[in-house]
């Protein structure tokens, strides 16, 4: 028999090291904390999801998978009784298991690395969610920007899913540890960069967005005198300021570039370009103390859209992605097994402070 692979979880099946495959068919991963018995589970359900398994096909008999992988011949017959109660496969006696069923509901299981949580990443996370139909175990979790965090969550996790989605963000590393993990497996999610080329991807093109998002709103920028991006380069994607500086440039604008905003004072005819919510609070702050006017003496535009920022002062200007069309595609890229690297949309909303 032939067997032959297809796009999904086919590395959690040939991932060489540190796994151990036979016949494309089993793996276990001895490090990882899934029991056995349940890896076992899992990788005939995956052979069978992706049709390298059909019904009426063999499986491996249980001395063979005992001996290949140095368990007990229990934990094999565990395994193969739960899928046989759950009438995956059937035994005949003398000869050994074969696939009874294809038609059977396989839940993914899938670990959700965010940076951190805010209104539009649960936008995000709930059109992911809604459009996946919840068929799936999702767990979620956050890395908050440590490197640390990050290294020890993918770490810890590793081989436990049958989908790893990840927030890289800007940390240093990040493409080496995220390559440990089982490459067919991942999914990178809103940032990407050279080193993670190769991996599918709902990601911003931060660096033309910003470019273009200015460029559409050149005509109302043209009045300010001075244009300063507040940016934290730890945190917001390098993106940003090169889009930010490439327009600059182009239109010969006055621009500075700071790392933060406390306790400066505006002055008339600046605009103030804030990736950071909290610095965008700030900003506002600082402009009630001197009693100047956001979109009159002053400007700002935000970045990610929220409903809040509709409201405030006559109407927070962003530069936002739409973070539930992110999370739609996303989910269709795994429902349809898809290898792709998608940008996301993104647009100026004009407001008042601007």
């Amino acid at each position: 028999m032939e067997y032959k692979t297809t796009p999904l979880h086919t590395s959690y099946l040939l991932y060489l090291y540190p796994y151990i495959f036979i016949m494309k068919i089993i793996a276990i991963n001895k490090r990882q904390n899934l029991p056995k018995y349940k890896q076992i589970i899992l990788s005939i359900e995956i052979s069978i999801a992706e049709k390298r398994l059909k019904r009426g096909d063999k499986l491996p008999s249980v001395n063979k998978v005992s001996l290949e992988f140095g368990i007990s011949r229990d934990t094999v017959l565990l395994a193969y009784d739960e899928l046989k109660k759950r009438g995956i496969i059937y035994a005949i006696l003398g000869k050994g298991y074969y696939v009874k069923s294809e038609d059977f509901s396989f839940e993914q299981r899938i670990f959700l690395l965010f940076d951190e949580l805010n209104a539009f990443k649960e936008d995000l996370y709930n059109s992911f969610l809604d459009t996946i139909n919840r068929n799936a175990q999702i767990d979620i979790f956050f890395h908050y920007f440590n490197p640390e965090v990050f290294k020890k969550l993918i770490h810890d996790n590793n081989g436990n899913y049958s989908k790893y989605i990840i927030m890289p963000t800007n940390l240093v590393h990040a493409a080496s540890i995220i390559k440990t993990l089982p490459p067919e497996d991942v999914l990178i999610l809103d940032q990407t960069n050279a080193e993670l080329k190769n991996y599918p991807s709902v990601h911003q093109n931060h660096a033309k967005d910003t470019f273009n998002a200015l460029e559409s709103g050149k005509n109302k920028i043209k009045k300010y005198k001075k244009l300063i991006l507040i940016f934290s380069s730890y945190k917001q994607p390098i993106g940003m300021r090169e889009g930010f500086t490439a327009f600059c440039q182009k239109h010969q604008f006055h621009y500075d570039i700071s790392s933060d905003f406390e306790n400066h004072e505006i002055q008339t005819g600046d605009l103030y370009i804030i990736p950071d919510d909290r610095h965008l609070v700030n900003v506002i702050e600082q402009s009630k103390r001197q009693k100047l006017v956001i979109g009159k003496d002053f400007g700002i535009i935000s970045y990610n859209d929220t409903p809040l920022k509709k409201v405030v002062s006559e109407g927070i200007t962003t530069i936002s992605t739409d973070f539930k069309e992110m999370g739609r595609t996303l989910a269709e890229l795994i429902i349809n097994q898809r290898k792709e690297q998608i940008e996301n949309k993104s647009s100026l909303i004009v407001r008042g402070s601007l």
